[in-house]
Order: structure tokens, then C-alpha cells, then sequence
């Protein structure tokens, strides 16, 4: 017979407090909040753009500035390519933070739909 009590929160436990939170808990607090704020700075530079976009067609209107559709086109997809190069640099940090990396990006997967 075993006269050795096992402890509740050992290490190889999976489903005890302390893992959970460290390896589980923590990352998905982490990706959530990243996910929140990359979404709502999406929305501010979605909105800053439009804004620009409106103020160079105001410009075109008034004979100030003279845009062509290649142009406009062209730094549509320059900035379309930052924004998908910042997402892919996110997500690889977010599985760099526990061993598995699932965790912290379905917080920030979840963090970007509630954003």
C-alpha cells in the first residue's frame, strides 16, 4: 500500500488550478486583449483612410491634386499588404507563448470578434 500522499496540484496534473491558468488562462487573457485592440486599431485606420481618400477626392474635385485610379489602387493594395504582414506578425507571437500556442490565438481570434 502507498503511504505517500499525492498532492492535488502537481505538475502532471493537467486539469489542476495552476496549470490551467499558466498555461491556458494566462495566453488566452493575453491574445484576447491583442485581439481587441488590433481590431479596434483596424477600425481607426479603416476610418483615417476613408478620411483621406474623401479629403483627395475633395482635392481632385477643386483642381488642387491630381489622382489617377492606378494610383489610388496601388496604395490600396501597399496598405492591404502592411495590414496582412501586422496580423501574421501577431499571430506568430501569440504561439510563441505557451508550447502549443493555441490558447493565447483563440483569445485573439475571440478578443477580434468582440473588438
Amino acid at each position: 500500500m502507498n503511504t505517500h500522499p499525492v498532492e492535488a496540484g502537481s505538475s502532471s496534473d493537467i486539469f489542476s488550478s495552476t496549470f490551467l491558468v499558466g498555461n491556458v488562462g494566462a495566453p488566452f487573457v493575453i491574445g484576447l486583449a491583442v485581439g481587441y485592440f488590433a481590431k479596434k486599431m483596424l477600425r481607426t485606420a479603416l476610418f483615417l483612410g476613408g478620411a483621406t481618400i474623401v479629403l483627395l477626392f475633395v482635392g481632385e474635385y477643386y483642381d488642387v491634386i491630381d489622382i489617377t485610379d492606378e494610383k489610388l489602387q496601388h496604395a490600396a493594395s501597399a496598405a492591404t499588404e502592411v495590414a496582412k504582414n501586422s496580423g501574421g506578425f501577431l499571430i506568430d507571437r501569440l504561439t510563441s507563448i505557451t508550447s502549443k500556442g493555441a490558447s493565447g490565438v483563440g483569445g485573439f481570434f475571440v478578443g477580434f470578434k468582440l473588438g
